[in-house]
């Protein structure tokens, strides 16, 4: 979606062609065209793609890139280090996680007023957000049988990440010790200072009661991976054999236990189904299913699975607090609107936590009977 603040694609385009001659030595005849944002691109930074072409010593060359910057304005997030989202994905380079070429990163603000970076754009369809792929796009007009295959492609490219040796990469730049001993604690933490800073917690007293339930119940002992954290389809390009190509946003990638990943994938179709009183289509595989081929792909228990089901909806809940925040401060939805936008979230997380809890009960009393 565009970005509230606009920023005017003339100018934009002039400037980015000024830097771009820089970073290429040599380049004659440059040229920028068709400077335009995706529409199916989230609420939480401005991405333009562009097409750009230029000769070197007489041989030409064109090329479709993607120019990201840090958030301005009214956030989505309280932090924002798109460095560090920069190195993620340089760091998964050459692995078996299919990410795009990073081609530069900019820190200095002089140029844009924000850092920003260039990457590649990779060939592909991205089942959209906006309308969801259960309601209209491309997706719709797949087969049961295509759409099957979509879900267990995307679902494998995404179990790509938690096979990685992420010490031998270098990932442990993604610790916060000063938040906690864990990931799972420095996680928590995070959310406790992001929900402070995102809503009026009073307005929403149902995310102080789920705050409040996975601080007293945290799994013990867990397994350490590299997350991606935003593992779902909107955020992976296929190709017209429906095979994942690319996995795109990597702004939450963090380390914890891996099933936060396959929460998230369950909890985000969960959302843009049930959250929207809708079917899902047809041929996409079910909770069981899709748990039972993750535990196979990653060669492990998902363990924990309800708990950070949970804490999915919970962080994904806050999000969509913000947005709605965001939005009325922009005027896109008017003040007193009840927005569906959080709803989305927090109907979900309502009905899972209800299921979690009542099954905790149900056990403590099959335990004591």
């Amino acid at each position: 979606m565009e970005h509230p603040e606009k920023r005017d694609l003339d100018l934009t385009q002039t400037q980015l062609r000024t830097w771009l001659a820089s970073k290429l030595p040599g380049a004659q005849d440059l040229h920028i065209r068709g400077l335009s944002a995706p529409t199916e691109a989230g609420a939480s930074n401005e991405t333009f793609l562009f097409d750009t072409e230029w000769t070197t010593a007489g041989t030409p060359h064109c090329e479709r890139l993607v120019v990201r910057f840090k958030p301005r304005g009214m956030t989505l997030f309280p932090t924002y280090d798109l460095g560090l989202q920069c190195r993620v994905m340089q760091m998964l380079a050459g692995t078996d996680v299919p990410v795009p070429h990073v081609r530069w990163f900019e820190p200095d603000v002089q140029v844009f007023g924000v850092p920003f970076f260039v990457m590649d754009c990779v060939a592909g369809r991205v089942p959209p957000d906006n309308p969801p792929m259960h309601i209209a796009g491309w997706v719709t007009e797949l087969s049961p049988e295509q759409r099957e295959h979509l879900w267990w492609n995307g679902l494998e490219a995404a179990t790509h990440v938690h096979r990685l040796d992420w010490r031998t990469l270098g990932f442990d730049c993604l610790a916060e010790p000063q938040r906690g001993a864990t990931p799972l604690v420095q996680q928590l933490q995070y959310y406790d200072e992001y929900l402070a800073w995102a809503v009026d917690p009073a307005q929403f007293p149902l995310l102080g009661t789920v705050q409040r339930w996975l601080h007293a119940n945290p799994p013990a002992d867990e397994p350490v991976a590299l997350c991606w954290g935003d593992s779902r389809l909107a955020n992976q390009v296929f190709d017209e054999q429906l095979t994942c190509v690319a996995l795109l946003d990597w702004e939450m990638a963090r380390l914890g236990d891996p099933v936060q990943d396959l929460a998230w994938w369950l909890a985000s179709d969960r959302c843009f189904t049930e959250g929207l009183g809708i079917s899902r289509l047809a041929g996409f595989p079910d909770r069981a299913a899709t748990v039972a081929r993750w535990q196979t792909l990653v060669g492990r228990e998902a363990r924990h699975l309800p708990y950070y089901e949970v804490l999915a909806l919970y962080r994904y809940s806050i999000q969509m607090a913000r947005i709605g925040r965001v939005f009325k401060h922009y005027g896109i939805y008017p003040s007193d609107d009840d927005l569906f936008v959080y709803k989305i979230g927090a109907v979900t997380l309502a009905r899972a936590f209800e299921e979690v809890t009542r099954a905790e009960v149900n056990r403590g009393w099959s335990e004591t009977t």
